[in-house]
């Protein structure tokens, strides 16, 4: 993020690249940048005749390079961009003449999603030297907490930790997704609000009581009824609940607590930086490690396996959701 920041920063000052070449496994600040030049580097006035956008499925490397060497019309620079690049991976190479030798008056922006090249190559090396080569790397679960937070922080907004986690739970480290639920808070909510649990319930839908979240937390109090009550829930509504991704993040929260009960130093900045977890929610693993010696853990994560490869359809054909979730809840609870 701090990268993305500084590339807008220069920008703005009127350090202009000639090549902007985006890529990685996250398209979030790969389509955030594309946005920013595309809105900014050109007046209105100007973007009619010195404005372009491609698309790698439509398009072949000699199409784009000629379009770059052209001069702008009544203006200081041309942009363009091409759009979706990864498509055109067979013959990215080919972009090495242009990169060896760009044209100051063009700006190319070439948006390489889900993919990187190769950093030995030459074309790397050509677009470091004469342009920007920027990776967009995909967040770990752990980090996207963090992004939320500062995201809002922007925008004058906070997020309650546990707001925060439902919305990885539920989305996962996808940053689009997430900052278009962000984007709905911000028109519903005035600005200087901190964003809660319940904002989360009743303007994106997601449950702050039926969740795995809640779920996880309900077996490390060993709170048996909570826990079956949740079960039942996730049972009722299979799609917003997948099967798989409830014995998933259930398992990852016992070898957490196997990796805790390893740890010799308990500060709380290291348990939090081992676990990778938010300091917030170490009370809960606290608990939970009272509550379930090492020797029990090490008994359920190896149950959890199976129910994981029965959640999966492999020799449990006959077995329901919900009966694999009180299979589940037995083994933790026995």
């Amino acid at each position: 993020m701090d990268e993305v920041v500084k590339i807008v920063n220069d920008i703005k000052a009127g350090n202009i690249k000639p090549i902007y070449f985006l890529m990685g496994e996250e398209p979030y600040y790969i389509d955030r940048l594309s946005d920013y030049i595309e809105q900014n580097v050109l007046t209105e006035d100007e973007k009619g005749f010195n404005q372009s956008v491609f698309y790698g499925r439509d398009v072949k490397i000699e199409d784009i390079v000629a379009a770059a060497k052209r001069y702008p019309m009544m203006a200081e620079r041309q942009v363009i961009i091409v759009k979706e690049a990864q498509d055109l991976v067979k013959t990215i190479d080919q972009l090495e003449s242009y990169a060896e030798n760009p044209m100051s008056s063009t700006v190319l922006v070439i948006c390489y999603k889900y993919k990187t090249l190769d950093k030995r190559k030459k074309l790397c090396k050509l677009l470091e030297k004469n342009g920007l080569l920027y990776e967009s790397k995909k967040l770990y679960e752990n980090q996207v907490g963090e992004w939320i937070k500062r995201v809002l922080q922007g925008k004058n907004f906070t997020i309650e930790p546990k707001a925060a986690a439902m919305l990885v739970e539920f989305l996962g480290t996808d940053l689009s997704k997430i900052n278009n639920e962000l984007e709905k808070l911000q028109i519903i909510l005035p600005k200087g609000t901190t964003i809660s649990a319940k904002h989360i319930e009743e303007n994106i839908g997601f449950s702050k009581d039926f969740n795995v979240f809640e779920l996880r937390k309900a077996i490390g109090d060993r709170n048996q009824l909570k826990a079956y009550q949740i079960a039942q829930y996730f049972a009722d509504n299979p799609r917003e609940h997948p099967m798989v991704m409830t014995t998933g993040l259930v398992f990852a929260f016992f070898v957490s607590l196997l990796q805790y009960h390893g740890l010799k130093d308990r500060n709380p900045k290291n348990v939090a930086a081992v676990l990778k977890v938010n300091p917030y929610f170490l009370k809960d693993y606290d608990i939970a490690l009272k509550n379930y010696p090492m020797k029990k853990v090490s008994a359920i994560v190896a149950k959890l396996r199976d129910i994981d490869v029965k959640s999966k359809g492999v020799g449990a054909n006959a077995l329901s959701d919900h009966d694999l979730l009180k299979e589940m809840l037995v083994d933790v609870f026995s």
